[in-house]
C-alpha cells in the first residue's frame, strides 16, 4: 500500500511526500534512484529542499517543469516544508505523511495541498462552456495511525467550540474528511468513535474488532453453502444459533437462483431476452445475493465472538482449535452458543477461511502483548504462541515483530 492498490495506483501519478528533514529528502531520493528499486523508475523526482530549492515559490517550477503534461508523466515531490503552504500544484492527489507533527495546522495546511481542485475547460475543444473534473479523489496516507487520528481528534475539537460532545464534533469533521483503515484485505471508514479510541489509547479494539468482521473470514459460494445443506447435523447445529432459523430455506434459495440466473445468462449468448425476462433476471439475481449476503453477515456475527472466547482463556501457547475442542469446550459453548461436535462439523466443511483467522488471532495476540507489557504483565514469556488452527514458537513471534516494525 498504497501503489500496491491497483485503483490507487491508477489515481496516484503526481504525490507530495512530506519529510522530517533536507537530509532525509535528499536520502529518501537517492533510495527511489537505486537500482533494485525499479517501479519509481518511472516517476519523476523532485528535491523541494534546502537553499538549492529556492525561497520560498522559487521552489514550485521545478516541481511544476517535472509534471509538464500532467495527464502523461508521474512525478514525486519530496519536501520538509517547502511548498506545504500558499501554493496550489492541481494535479497531487496524494501526500505521505513521513514525519511527526505535533501542529495540527501543520499537518492540515501540508494535506490540504493535495486538495486542490483540478478542473479543465473546453476538454474535447469544441465545447468552451464545458468543464471536466480531473480530479475525483485525493488522499492524505499516514502509516503512523494514532498520529494522524490524534490530529484529527484534535483538530476537529478546536473547530466547533459551541459543541461540548467529543464524538459529535469528530463526527462531523469526518463526514468531509472520512478515515479510512486497511484491515489486511480492503479499506474500510472508522467511525467517529474509532478515531477517539485510537487517539486517547494509540491504537484501538474497534479497528481490531473487524478483522473479525472481514467478510473473507467466512465462505459463503455455492459450492460451501451446497455442502453445508447436504449435511443435516452442520444445518441443525447453524439453526441453533439465533438468526439462522430459516437457514435451509435460504440456502435453498441461493443455489435454485443462482442457477437459474446462470442458465438464463447462458441463453442470452444465444438470443434476445425479453424486457419481462430481464427483469425476472435482475429481480433472481437481486434476491439470491441479498440472501446469500445476509447468511454472510449472520456467519460473521458468529465469528466475532471468536476474540471474547480468547480473552477469557488463557491458554495461550495451544492453537485456539485445540483450545476450543479439548482444553475449554464449555466456555466455547457459552460464548458462541455452538458446541465442540458442531464446530469442528463447519471447520470441516469449509465455513470458516483457516488462513485468514490465523492471521486475526495473530493481530489480536499482538494487540494484547502490546496491552500486557505496557502495565508491566508477561507471563507468557518464552512460551510458544497459538494461533488458528496452528502454533508458533515463541522465537518465530519475536521475528515477526521485528519485521512487521
Amino acid at each position: 500500500m498504497p501503489f500496491s492498490h491497483a485503483p490507487l495506483l491508477n489515481v496516484l501519478s503526481h504525490t507530495f511526500w512530506f519529510l522530517p528533514t533536507v537530509a532525509s529528502c535528499h536520502a529518501m531520493s537517492n533510495l527511489i534512484a537505486q537500482k533494485q528499486n525499479k517501479f519509481y523508475h518511472d516517476y519523476t523526482v523532485v528535491v523541494a529542499a534546502g537553499t538549492s530549492a529556492g525561497v520560498g515559490v522559487e521552489a514550485l517550477p521545478p516541481v511544476q517543469d517535472a509534471m509538464e503534461n500532467p495527464l502523461q508523466t508521474k512525478s514525486i515531490t519530496l519536501s520538509c516544508g517547502k511548498l506545504t503552504t500558499g501554493v496550489s500544484v492541481k494535479p497531487w492527489t496524494g501526500i505521505f505523511m513521513l514525519r511527526n507533527s505535533s501542529s495540527p495546522e501543520t499537518y492540515f495546511q501540508a494535506a490540504f495541498r493535495v486538495q486542490t481542485p483540478w478542473v479543465i475547460k473546453n476538454p474535447d475543444s469544441k465545447s468552451p462552456n464545458k468543464e471536466e473534473i480531473l480530479k475525483q479523489e485525493c488522499y492524505v496516507f499516514d502509516f503512523a495511525p494514532d498520529r494522524a487520528l490524534r490530529q484529527i481528534a484534535d483538530y476537529s475539537c478546536r473547530l466547533n467550540v459551541g459543541e461540548s460532545n467529543p464524538e459529535k464534533k469528530v463526527e462531523e469533521f469526518i463526514h468531509f474528511l472520512p478515515v479510512l483503515a486497511y484491515d489486511g484485505s480492503s479499506m474500510k471508514q472508522v467511525d467517529a468513535a474509532g478515531i477517539l479510541d485510537m487517539a486517547m489509547s494509540g491504537t484501538t479494539a474497534t479497528l481490531l474488532a473487524r478483522r473479525w468482521e472481514s467478510a473473507l473470514l467466512v465462505n459463503v459460494d455455492n459450492n460451501t453453502l451446497q455442502r453445508l445443506m447436504n449435511n443435516e447435523d452442520a444445518m441443525k447445529a447453524l439453526m441453533s444459533i439465533e438468526g439462522f432459523r430459516n437457514l435451509n430455506q435460504d440456502i435453498e434459495t441461493i443455489i435454485n437462483k443462482s442457477e437459474s440466473v446462470k442458465k438464463t445468462k447462458s441463453e442470452a449468448n444465444d438470443r434476445e431476452l425479453s424486457k419481462k425476462e430481464k427483469k425476472e433476471l435482475t429481480d433472481e439475481e437481486k434476491e439470491y445475493k441479498t440472501i446469500r449476503k445476509q447468511i454472510q453477515e449472520k456467519l460473521i456475527k458468529f465469528a466475532t465472538r471468536v476474540p471474547v472466547f480468547m480473552y477469557l482463556t488463557d491458554y495461550r501457547e495451544r492453537s485456539l482449535k485445540d483450545v476450543i475442542t479439548q482444553l475449554e469446550p464449555g466456555l466455547f459453548k457459552k460464548v458462541t452458543g455452538l458446541n465442540v461436535k458442531d464446530f469442528e462439523l463447519l471447520v470441516s466443511l469449509g465455513v470458516f477461511n483457516s488462513a485468514l483467522m490465523n492471521d486475526a488471532v495473530y493481530k489480536f495476540k499482538r494487540y494484547e502483548d502490546a496491552s500486557l507489557v505496557y502495565i508491566g504483565i508477561n507471563k507468557h514469556e518464552g512460551e510458544d504462541v497459538g494461533l488458528y488452527d496452528t502454533v508458533i514458537s515463541s522465537k518465530e513471534y519475536k521475528e515477526s515483530f521485528v519485521n512487521e516494525d
